[in-house]
């Protein structure tokens, strides 16, 4: 078992009480909320005439089901507008933080929080969604739930959980030209596979994180899920308090000393134990897009979509049914293969660090004839941002449309969705069967940078001969 990581340390800092169970009731710290998975718990509430505990502890926002082009209200999605009406009547009589549409502070769960300093060292964080790992970019334990465990959290502070087991990945070395965070989680998965991570959190470790803005770490720590860890992390560094200090939450004056302090105290011990440990070296890493219809299903750049019979026995079966799906033939390259809609956004990379870079390599480029390309920004202060940066300008001299915050396409809740057979270049998370909007759609995932190189050419390419 694992002894002195800040999974450890954390976990037991948290832990209320063993459960008859055996699992730990665990204390959340931060509990962040959207219009999805919270409609039902708080009609578990109210059926048990239950109270929320600490709704100070609660933040909401909606981002699933906005639409990109038109936000006026009522939505022209009927049940999107009554989900919505749900959150909004939902938080006021509960008392609970709710950034609306308009507030400039609404956006993805995952990327207004940081940006606020809500989320900070040493916390549990949880949320109704998979990609509450992001936080763990942060030093912080976090976990995506389900809907019954977000009316536990709201009714009691806490969750019950198995503690899991801890992996570090280790990677060293400085990352190629043309390589970025969304390539180096892409590569993990690939080499440790979409169950690799089952029962472990992921511990982030060595040279190449440590060199990593904390928006790339978040990119990293978000598509921890994906390689079906419970959550993934990276110890807290003067990176993470230089990010944090000035933020609308972050501890202020003394506190901040103190915080400072404490958040350096609970990383992961020189001596800690881990019940495993994996390396890779950064130099082996070039820009990674997806083929199949896993997250797992990746490569380079440069290399040929695999042949069935070169793969471990048990991933055949799902190459075979991915060379049907995407309609690719193996041993042939990905790069070269026609796209139709380029989509720049997501909790993955959506936040302003992920449209400067796409943004570099759009400038003095245009998107290709047929080609569909948007860019998302991943809340409304992203979008102020980069609009007083010019990058709006940048995208749509090049031919993106440039769209207000929310999901979008990463997730079909919302009127941004894939036709037919269409295939998306996607700088989002997941490219499972139909997760864009179309039951026979087909999504490539990569690096934003990848997105435009793709929107330019037409065709999945290699952002570094733009």
């Amino acid at each position: 078992m694992s002894k002195g990581t800040l999974f450890d340390k954390v976990w037991d800092l948290h832990t209320v009480g063993t459960l008859p169970s055996g699992q730990t009731q665990l204390f959340i710290g931060l509990h962040l909320i959207h219009e999805v998975t919270s409609p039902q718990a708080f009609a578990m509430l109210r059926a048990r005439n239950l109270q929320v505990l600490f709704p100070e502890r609660t933040v909401a926002t909606v981002d699933h089901i906005v639409p990109t082009e038109n936000q006026t209200r009522p939505f022209a999605d009927v049940l999107a507008e009554e989900m919505i009406q749900a959150l909004e009547q939902n938080t006021q009589d509960y008392g609970i933080k709710f950034y609306n549409v308009g507030s400039g502070n609404q956006g993805i769960v995952h990327v207004i929080a940081p940006e606020q300093g809500l989320t900070q060292p040493g916390m549990t964080v949880a949320c109704g969604d998979s990609h509450t790992s992001t936080h763990g970019a942060f030093g912080a334990i976090a976990f995506g739930i389900g809907t019954s465990q977000v009316r536990d959290v709201l009714a009691s502070q806490t969750l019950a959980l198995a503690k899991l087991k801890v992996r570090k990945i280790e990677i060293n070395g400085e990352l190629p030209h043309g390589v970025f965070a969304k390539d180096v989680i892409l590569h993990i998965i690939r080499k440790l596979g979409v169950k690799g991570g089952v029962g472990y959190a992921y511990e982030f470790a060595g040279s190449t994180f440590a060199a990593m803005s904390m928006e790339e770490r978040m990119t990293v720590c978000n598509m921890s899920i994906e390689g079906g860890a419970r959550c993934g992390y990276i110890n807290p560094d003067e990176t993470t308090f230089n990010y944090l200090k000035g933020r609308d939450f972050a501890p202020q004056g003394e506190a901040w000393d103190r915080a400072i302090e404490w958040w350096g105290s609970i990383r992961s011990d020189d001596d800690a134990i881990y019940d495993d440990v994996v390396q890779f070296a950064a130099a082996e890493i070039e820009p990674t897009v997806t083929w199949g219809i896993t997250p797992g299903q990746g490569l380079g750049i440069s290399e040929n979509i695999p042949v069935a019979d070169d793969l471990p026995e048990g991933d055949r079966a799902i190459a075979q049914e991915a060379y049907s799906y995407m309609k690719l033939t193996p041993g042939k390259p990905l790069k070269g293969t026609k796209v139709d809609i380029c989509f720049i956004g997501s909790c993955t990379n959506g936040r302003i660090s992920d449209l400067r870079e796409a943004a570099k390599v759009a400038k003095g480029h245009q998107v290709a004839p047929a080609v569909k390309a948007f860019v998302v920004p991943g809340s409304e202060r992203v979008k102020q941002e980069a609009e007083a940066e010019g990058l709006d300008k940048i995208f749509e001299q090049a031919g993106f449309e440039w769209r207000e915050p929310g999901c979008s396409m990463c997730l079909a809740m919302n009127p941004d969705k894939l036709q037919g057979d269409q295939i998306s270049a996607s700088s989002s998370n997941r490219n499972f069967k139909g997760r864009q909007g179309s039951s026979t759609g087909r999504t490539l995932l990569m690096s934003p940078a990848m997105v435009v190189a793709a929107a330019v050419k037409g065709q999945v390419a290699d952002v570094r001969e733009l």
